[in-house]
């Protein structure tokens, strides 16, 4: 299951040696694949379902050509006897829990879709972590501000917490729904208001050990971890850690998919907080106390209330029976719909998030669009329902990898056909798996040391990341799973209520910045993080976990307050005032992460 063929997924006229993926003048996609030991190969893409790849036997390459497709941004992935592979040379993947995608971008020619990255500012995005009192632990979201935000130091700007789906983490709206650059290509057209957009985790549990259940206890909403935290430990540090405008017409809630029915459920409980709601193609409770009985409090509550989903989504019939139940209510909706965008969808996801940007915090279009909503489809009786079968035929009983326990960790991966299964990890040799009855192979490892570490799993000699694991290496070739120990001493998860930095990457430069939560007048040392030959400017922060080593150390008083800098090799590039004193640390001058994170918590220390 070697790929030797790849070269991401950003799909213009390339030549074959250089790419997996190559897009035809007719509008059609030619995938290649490298494996002479493959039984059988599929491409499953987005745009045209799973099909069959055929051997030449020439030149050994799996190819199919498909299509034509439309311009837009496809998940992908490569189904090797039975075995899901990502395309390991490309760039672009989808971040989430469970399945493990890549993404193939056709951009349109003309640079016209919403989410085209344009030569316009563009907003910074954060990562921050806060302590949650809800979860009990330290959870994480995302921050995008937009690009006036560092210009002018006294403005103060509406909030959109915006939510994505199911078995999604925070970065899906970032990563797969490009929130930051639609905003971004908006306000360059003065098509929408500037505002900060929230990305929470909306599945705050799976940064708790796993259970071993199976359950999905994030799908229950009104007093479920995740709305507590929303409301009492996010929006709080949001708001004192940002310039926001802290009242109900200055803040907008939405989300996709099970993101949208959290949005909503949060947005309608809280119409003291919110008065703008949005949802891609999802619903919510129709039993929510004090809303749907008194239409005309409820109507004067609210500024836009946005409901989109696509004619061929699975969840249709449910999401149509909730705007009809809206209008039997009284209650103003605007109802959008999409026949053309292949169902549940992050294609619907960011055709939705543009036409609702031109609307938030917008008063006047707001309710020009809400007065000339219209009312729900009839129902044909021909819709499906969501129904408890549904969600268990969409989210099997998950595989738990890796099971963490004191000392020990057990890995897991399903490849019934396989003949030999191993576990590869940094700085070791591969440790052989066994198969059980259905077909699962495990090992179980010691790790006195709990660190963090990037492994893989080698099905019959080809690397395949792990699908059950959400932590993803953000390399530029073969994305690795990274083993994020709980008992690790630098786990957020166990760092209890201190203060935490949060790492900002600014998008116009392509360097990112870790800022220690301190007055950064007083602030003397930078620190230049040098990624090695397959990092990227993420590679320290994600792999090297160089922002939870400085906020332990600085929380315990074992490290000053410093800047921490990735995408910059020379500090001249900084312009920084005479005052900085600048160490540098070069990923190559190590051989291993765990030598790297040893080398940044000595010079930490001895900051002077």
């Amino acid at each position: 299951m070697t790929m030797l063929l790849s070269g991401g997924g950003n799909c213009f006229a390339q030549k074959v040696e250089n790419s997996s993926t190559v897009c035809n003048p007719d509008g059609t996609v030619t995938f290649l694949y490298k494996n002479d030991q493959a039984k059988k190969v599929q491409v499953d893409v987005q745009f045209a379902g799973r099909h069959d790849m055929v051997k030449d036997g020439k030149t050994g390459l799996w190819t199919v050509t498909l299509g034509p497709a439309a311009p837009d941004m496809y998940p992908y992935h490569f189904e090797v006897d039975g075995v899901s592979v990502m395309d390991p040379l490309c760039e672009q993947y989808f971040p989430n829990e469970g399945f493990k995608n890549s993404l193939l971008e056709i951009p349109s020619r003309k640079g016209s879709l919403p989410h085209d990255i344009r030569n316009v500012q563009h907003g910074n995005v954060e990562y921050v972590h806060y302590y949650s009192k809800s979860l009990g632990a330290t959870n994480n979201a995302i921050v995008y501000l937009p690009p006036s935000y560092t210009k002018d130091t006294n403005k103060k700007y509406p909030v959109f917490y915006l939510i994505s789906g199911t078995t999604d983490t925070e970065e899906v709206y970032y990563k797969v729904g490009r929130m930051n650059y639609i905003l971004d290509n908006l306000l360059a057209e003065g098509a929408a208001q500037e505002m900060i957009i929230v990305l929470p985790y909306g599945n705050p549990y799976k940064l708790l050990p796993p259970q071993k259940s199976g359950q999905m206890p994030q799908m229950g909403f009104g007093n479920d971890v995740f709305s507590n935290d929303l409301v009492n430990d996010l929006m709080p540090y949001v708001e004192s850690h940002y310039r926001t405008i802290n009242d109900r017409d200055h803040r907008a809630i939405g989300g996709f998919s099970r993101g949208g029915n959290q949005g909503l459920s949060n947005g309608l409980r809280h119409l003291d907080k919110f008065s703008y709601l949005c949802s891609y193609s999802s619903f919510t409770s129709t039993d929510i106390p004090g809303v749907y009985d008194d239409a005309a409090a409820t109507n004067a509550k609210i500024n836009l209330f946005w409901l989109g989903i696509g004619t061929d989504d699975f969840l249709y019939g449910t999401g149509r029976d909730y705007m009809e139940f809206l209008d039997k209510k009284g209650i103003r909706t605007v109802k959008e719909f999409t026949t053309d965008k292949f169902g549940h969808t992050w294609m619907n996801a960011k055709f939705f998030l543009d036409k609702t940007l031109r609307l938030l915090f917008n008063p006047e279009a707001s309710e020009k669009a809400m007065s000339e909503g219209k009312p729900a489809p009839a129902a044909t009786g021909k819709e499906e329902q969501f129904t408890p079968a549904v969600m268990a035929r969409l989210f099997p009983r998950p595989i738990i990898s890796p099971e963490f326990s004191e000392g020990n960790i057990t890995f897991r991966m399903k490849a019934p056909e396989a003949q030999q299964v191993s576990l590869s990890m940094e700085g070791f040799a591969p440790f052989d798996m066994t198969k059980d009855s259905e077909g699962v192979w495990s090992v179980t490892i010691e790790d006195k040391a709990a660190q963090v570490f990037k492994y893989c799993f080698l099905i019959d000699g080809a690397k395949v990341a792990d699908p059950s694991n959400m932590y993803l290496s953000p390399d530029k070739g073969f994305k690795y799973s990274l083993c994020n120990n709980p008992y690790n001493p630098y786990s957020f998860t166990t760092m209890g209520d201190i203060a935490h930095g949060r790492v900002v990457y600014d998008l116009n430069l392509q360097m990112g910045c870790y800022l220690p939560d301190a007055d950064l007048q007083e602030v003397s040392h930078v620190v230049l993080l040098v990624s090695g030959a397959d990092d990227t400017i993420e590679s320290w922060f994600k792999v090297g976990g160089a922002d939870a080593i400085a906020d332990k150390l600085i929380a315990e008083k074992q490290a000053k307050p410093c800047l921490l800098v990735t995408g910059v090799t020379d500090a001249s590039q900084l312009h920084l005032s005479n005052a900085k004193k600048v160490v540098t640390l070069r990923a190559s001058d190590y051989s291993t992460w765990r030598d790297r994170r040893s080398a940044l918590e000595k010079t930490l220390k001895g900051l002077k």
